[in-house]
């Protein structure tokens, strides 16, 4: 399984998070399975490229994207192809990585996620 945490460094299990999904630089992408850690650019539309993230990270073959926070329309687009958010993400990969494992993160619904409108930044949607 490919779990992957928007970042904004290429520092692997040490980089940190960012908390906006879409216009993270990187995505790091940690395999379960061999413990690899891969860091990708962010090449969706957000930032100047093309196609979406969640498009982007099912061609990298990601099953689970752990992120801060999103929108309901993001995690039904997520869900679409088959990728399982889970939101309340921050500090380090490995800090996130970690939570994730001990079941301390969210699995986004409707009810935690970000609504389209009114959301500020302070909310990392």
């Amino acid at each position: 399984m490919k779990v992957s945490i928007p970042t904004k460094d290429e520092n692997g299990m040490e980089g940190v998070v960012e908390p906006h999904f879409g216009k993270a630089p990187t995505y790091t992408i940690i395999d379960t399975e061999t413990n690899q850690v891969t860091v990708i650019p962010n090449t969706s539309e957000h930032m100047g490229g093309t196609g979406l993230p969640p498009e982007y990270l099912h061609n990298n073959g990601v099953n689970i994207m752990l992120c801060g926070g999103l929108g309901f329309k993001a995690v039904n687009m997520f869900e679409s192809y088959g990728i399982e958010v889970f939101v309340g993400a921050g500090g380090t990969v490995r800090d996130t990585f970690e939570a994730w494992k001990a079941g301390k993160l969210q699995n986004a619904t409707a009810e935690n996620s970000c609504s389209e409108h009114g959301h500020d930044d302070d909310h990392h949607c």
